[in-house]
């Protein structure tokens, strides 16, 4: 099957509308690390335009970090984080009645999720609980699908096209100089090693298994709109 094309978009970038057409699947933000109301509405209204579905993409509140900041929150508080803002984006998708396809964490919370089974689990919860058709969208072998997956939600594997990888399957964290991918043939060589072999390389040079249901494209990437139109246009070869 064609793996799905999302990109994290509703960040106030600009370059959202030039992105869409060359997506399956939206990830947009919410209000708490980037966004608001109006940037929910003008996205959803995009992807309508191209029949792009739409996913919520919830985060830290942590606007000054762009929610790349690890929190440590109670059980109680990190439920009710998710579940604030999965109202907040339906309340704006029921505007235009259109059906919510997926929930992808954000950020810091998106990395905590995948190598913490608990927080996996309290997320995956909170999901469930808002409304169990939705997809989670999780980092590719992680705890986020595992416990997904134990609790019967539906999930997409993720991989990233603009980012490299560790021997555990982890992304390099932003802070290492080789954590972001800004060659396209680069980027291509690596988007199709996923899809064709299942397996990506990694820093060190080793061959790790992978499973790609859906690539990542980050909309703040200096090299987004050009990296979406070179995947779109492999993937429809």
């Amino acid at each position: 099957m064609r793996p799905d094309i999302n990109c994290d978009l509703g960040e106030g970038i600009g370059n959202d509308a030039l992105i869409i057409p060359f997506i399956t699947s939206a990830n947009i933000a919410c209000g708490y690390h980037a966004g608001d109301i109006d940037t929910m509405h003008q996205t959803i209204a995009i992807c309508l335009k191209h029949n792009v579905s739409i996913g919520a993409h919830p985060s830290f509140l942590d606007r000054e970090n762009f929610g790349r900041t690890e929190i440590n929150l109670p059980v109680d508080d990190l439920y009710e984080l998710l579940t604030q803002q999965l109202i907040i984006f339906s309340e704006v998708a029921d505007i235009f009645d259109k059906t919510i396809n997926h929930v992808k964490p954000h950020g810091a919370l998106y990395n905590m999720s995948a190598k913490d089974a608990f927080i996996a689990n309290i997320i995956a919860k909170a999901v469930n609980d808002f409304d169990s058709n939705l997809i989670l969208y999780g980092l590719s072998g992680s705890h986020s699908i595992s416990e997904a997956n134990r609790m019967g939600l539906k999930t997409a594997s993720e991989v990233f096209a603009d980012r490299t990888y560790q021997d555990d399957g982890s992304l390099t964290p932003r802070s290492k100089h080789d954590a972001l991918i800004i060659d396209a043939d680069k980027m291509i060589q690596q988007v199709s090693q996923m899809i064709n072999d299942g397996t990506v390389t990694t820093v060190s040079g080793k061959s790790i298994p992978i499973k790609a249901e859906t690539i990542c494209i980050h909309g703040d990437g200096k090299h987004a709109v050009e990296f979406a139109k070179a995947i779109h246009k492999l993937l429809s070869v």
